[in-house]
């Protein structure tokens, strides 16, 4: 059994995280000790484990909360887990492409490398009229930046 912040040294992380998955639900609350200390199991430490690699990943809480209720049971097909990971990876391979396409984008835009003054600068007229990009970069959804 591990204090908290035995467990958080051990994984790598801070113990707000610790509690923030415990807040959350993703690792099941620990068992106190009579001074209303958190004593952690081997098996809370290799869920945290499981956890925090799953978002070094970049797995979503949700996608990792249905993980987690898979591998809690053990025997049935991982058909399901592979099609979890399988989606998530679409949507790693589809976030690369729009990366590619703005890295384009911002390479077209420093080729005029302005030495000048701001009003001649490319930089600052493409940012202002998107009609002025070459690329067929994404647009992103403006109201969804903001939420």
């Amino acid at each position: 059994m591990r204090s908290i912040g035995e467990m958080a040294r051990a994984a790598g992380c801070k113990v707000q995280t610790v509690r923030y998955y415990e807040d959350i639900g993703l690792l099941p609350a620990a068992p106190r000790t009579g001074g209303n200390q958190r004593r952690y199991p081997a098996d809370h430490a290799r869920r945290l484990h499981f956890i925090l690699h799953s978002r070094e990943l970049g797995f979503s809480i949700a996608a990792i909360r249905q993980l987690l209720a898979l591998s809690d049971q053990p025997r049935e097909s991982c058909a399901e887990v592979n099609a979890l990971a399988a989606e998530h990876l679409r949507d790693v391979q589809g976030r690369i492409a729009r990366l590619r396409l703005l890295e384009e984008e911002l390479k077209r835009m420093l080729a005029f490398n302005c030495d000048g003054e701001i009003n001649h600068c490319r930089v600052i007229d493409v940012l202002a009229d998107h009609s002025l990009c070459q690329g067929d970069h994404p647009v992103p959804d403006h109201d969804r930046l903001h939420t």
